[in-house]
């Protein structure tokens, strides 16, 4: 008999969210640059993103069970930043419906004379 050591699963086996988190971080950063509202998401997107690059890595190292959880903090660390993404832009779209885009920019222009005397 020749006996041969079992191969490492496929890398495609494990889905590793690594575009989704991608993505739904940089929308984050510009809706944070847009209206200061979802800075976590940045934060939480970048623990999605170390998360989904862990999964391909652990899975050619044949631990399917560490890239299984790696893949599944990746998911809900991916959705938490969606769901700042999507709370930013509804906080923004309000704040420019009741304000209007002079009042907005008002309130953009302390918050950044606040940012310079706190400096």
């Amino acid at each position: 008999m020749n006996a041969t050591a079992p191969l490492p699963p496929a890398p495609g086996s494990v889905p590793n969210h690594l575009i989704w988190s991608i993505v739904v971080t940089i929308l984050a950063f510009f809706v944070c640059c847009l209206s200061c509202l979802s800075f976590p998401g940045i934060v939480t997107g970048v623990v999605a993103i170390v998360f989904a690059s862990k999964v391909n890595g652990l899975l050619n190292q044949g631990d399917l069970e560490g890239a299984r959880r790696a893949s599944k903090n990746a998911k809900i660390w991916a959705w938490v930043t969606t769901g700042f993404l999507i709370a930013g832009i509804v906080l923004f779209v309000i704040s420019l419906a009741f304000m209007g885009v002079d009042g907005y920019m008002e309130q953009m222009q302390q918050f950044q004379q606040q940012i310079e005397s706190n400096s």
